[in-house]
């Protein structure tokens, strides 16, 4: 039984970047005003929020500018919070023009690069919200970044009906990085020590992880020998979806083994902020 190796993004968001710009520089005027899985948005306007996105990490992390926001004592208050944060973003930038934006996005992606390759990754840093409260190591939270980019290209691509990125080199980190969701799924279950959940993802970019129950809480593991008290089987198109809730558990088709109740429990895994 092991721990997941450290997942290696930076520098796959020059990849990722380079074809989300080959992509809108491809688009129609029409295809600009498609409307997306995100609700009233438009193609535009996720490119409007990764500009956003991009922005916010660079003044934040790299530049260490503070905005004054409110106490967020809650998950729900958190995503409330970002909600109306990302409407009020999205709605003031609509005046930038398609050239521009895509000169911005060329930027800030350049930018977002070198930031990341410039950091000790094994250093630990803040948490990642949906990976649990405590400290997480810095490439986790840069994956993170890569997986929000990589999920917004997508949301673009099925409007525009533009398939790509499915590569494994680009389409495998984001897998590996949603299960570090599952600990934080299981956090509540109070089962007994050694109870083990095996997850597997199948397709070319997926995998199997456990998540198994210690006298300090769940673990995310990977070549778990002992018998899974439950497993869930999932292909990966249907696993991206269901970890950012562009699809429901009833749609997973997913294959539950063993204890149902804590299969059921691994399909309420949320691996962004929503």
């Amino acid at each position: 039984m092991n721990e997941p190796e450290p997942v290696h993004t930076v520098d796959l968001f020059l990849v990722e970047r380079r074809q989300l710009i080959d992509l809108l520089e491809s688009l129609s005027e029409s295809d600009w005003a498609l409307p997306t899985v995100c609700a009233g948005w438009s193609v535009k306007d996720v490119a409007l929020h990764v500009l956003g996105d991009d922005m916010g990490v660079l003044s934040r992390k790299r530049d260490g500018h503070s905005s004054a926001t409110e106490r967020l004592d809650s998950w729900e208050e958190l995503v409330a919070f970002l909600n109306d944060w990302n409407e009020r973003w999205v709605g003031a930038a609509r005046r930038i023009s398609v050239p521009l934006l895509i000169e911005l996005l060329r930027f800030t992606g350049d930018d977002m690069h070198q930031y990341f390759a410039s950091l000790d990754l094994h250093e630990m840093g803040g948490p990642v919200s949906w990976a649990g409260p405590a400290r997480a190591p810095v490439w986790l939270d840069v994956a993170r970044e890569y997986t929000e980019r990589w999920l917004h290209q997508q949301q673009i691509r099925n409007a525009v009906k533009r398939p790509g990125g499915k590569e494994p080199e680009l389409f495998a980190p984001v897998l590996a990085t949603f299960v570090h969701a599952l600990p934080q799924t299981f956090r509540d279950v109070d089962s007994p020590e050694g109870t083990h959940v095996k997850l597997t993802i199948a397709g070319e970019s997926g995998g199997e992880w456990s998540v198994v129950r210690e006298a300090k809480g769940w673990g995310l593991y990977v070549d778990v020998t002992s018998e899974p008290h439950a497993s869930v089987l999932i292909d990966q198109e249907r696993a991206w979806r269901l970890f950012t809730k562009g699809i429901d558990k009833m749609e997973s088709d997913a294959k539950v083994k063993g204890d149902h109740a804590l299969g059921e429990r691994l399909l309420d895994t949320v691996s962004i902020i929503a």
